[in-house]
């Protein structure tokens, strides 16, 4: 993992609103290498799915930009597959014929017939989902059915691969399986996956980085943390594992410690600049 793969550069989302221009995005800086697994945590309306649909080229950011590969994003492409909290399947077609449409969408010109068919149950396989290949999505439960969310975006074949909390959903049996098989197929694959989660222990067990974001608005990235922790690793050797427990920690000690001392200082520089703002306006000088 040595080569840069994506970076986002000084970017900035405005949003219009009817109260004027809320600043959902400050500077954002991130630079990822080729097969990375980065997790982005932080609380509700922090702008993670912000940044998550900027590098999809869902969104177009206001100000700086998104690189993959020396190639600016600016609008959706295959090489980045999304995987969402809800599965969003065709309810109306099989496990096999969803997984299809993305194949279709994507290699239609490029694979023969046959050669396309081998490749969906390549990836029905990869997530244990061949066996209900002919099921209906309202045949299958919930965790199935993200696994044929899942199989669908690797059948792209990704070079990214975009994941917003996808197992939040679930119970936690079916989360915990869900997060081996993905770290097993991303260890073989070796995609650059950046996944949104609000879990700790999600984000620590799976992930080579874990950038936390500020609170919004104007949120930005507030520590990056590299996760040293030797691959393949298993959930209940490393429950005690002290360097585990040291990263558990300094995630809890960012979100529910560092967080509320930046949101304490965010209104005196608030403050700050109105002041200075006015000394400008009006000459009234103002000592601190």
């Amino acid at each position: 993992m040595t080569k840069l793969h994506l970076e986002l550069t000084g970017v900035e989302m405005a949003f219009d609103t009817p109260k004027g221009s809320f600043i959902a995005l400050d500077n954002i800086n991130l630079k990822i290498k080729k097969g990375e697994f980065v997790s982005l945590i932080g609380h509700s309306g922090c702008g993670k799915s912000t940044v998550l649909n900027i590098v999809a080229g869902l969104l177009q950011a206001t100000k700086g930009g998104c690189i993959l590969d020396g190639h600016e994003i600016n609008s959706p492409g295959p090489e980045r597959a999304v995987v969402f909290q809800n599965h969003a399947l065709m309810p109306w077609l099989t496990v096999y014929e969803n997984v299809e449409l993305a194949v279709q969408q994507v290699f239609r010109k490029t694979m023969e017939k046959q050669e396309r068919q081998d490749w969906i149950q390549h990836n029905l396989e990869l997530v244990n989902m061949a066996h209900a290949a002919n099921k209906r999505p309202g045949e299958i439960s919930g965790g199935m059915a993200q696994r044929v969310g899942i199989a669908r975006a690797l059948a792209m074949k990704p070079s990214v691969l975009l994941m917003d909390e996808p197992f939040g959903a679930l119970d936690a049996l079916t989360r915990a399986q869900l997060q081996d098989s993905l770290m097993d197929i991303q260890q073989d694959l070796n995609n650059t996956v950046i996944m949104i989660t609000h879990d700790v222990d999600e984000a620590v067990l799976l992930s080579d980085r874990i950038i936390m974001m500020t609170n919004g608005p104007a949120a930005a990235v507030g520590e990056d943390l590299y996760i040293d922790l030797q691959r393949p690793r298993n959930r209940v050797a490393l429950a005690n594992d002290p360097t585990y427990v040291r990263y558990r920690q300094e995630v809890l000690k960012f979100l529910y410690e560092k967080q509320r001392k930046l949101e304490s200082i965010a209104p005196r520089r608030a403050n700050k600049a109105a002041e200075a703002s006015t000394e400008r306006n009006t000459g009234i000088t103002a000592r601190f």
